[in-house]
């Protein structure tokens, strides 16, 4: 299995074998063919299509991820941040960030 920076310089080789967007200017463009393939693995999974064909869906969108951050930051080493992101998340209260559900549940 490779790690995220060896997926995301497999993804660039990708993009160049294809001749897709490999600009900056690209960066919006893949943040939303992100966005659009996670709202197709949603209705996937909504639709009850194979579970296989949803999680297709859910690679495209690490994909345009991956493909968004190599442009970003070429240098950026994804591994050492996801790492770094997981460390925060990890020492961070449980259920951090669902408060608004507390707030929609509390009587009026």
């Amino acid at each position: 299995m490779p790690s995220f920076e060896e997926a995301k310089k497999r993804v660039g080789e990708l993009v160049v074998a294809k001749g897709f967007g490999n600009t900056p200017n690209e960066i919006p463009n893949k943040l939303l063919f992100a966005f659009i393939e996670l709202g197709e693995a949603s209705d996937s999974w909504k639709k009850g299509k194979p579970t296989n064909e949803t999680l297709e869906e859910l690679i495209d969108v690490i994909f345009y991820v991956l493909d968004a951050s190599r442009l970003i930051d070429p240098n950026a080493n994804v591994d050492e941040i996801f790492d770094r992101k997981l460390a925060k998340n990890l020492n961070r209260p449980q259920r951090y960030g669902e408060g608004f559900r507390d707030k929609l549940q509390a009587p009026s």
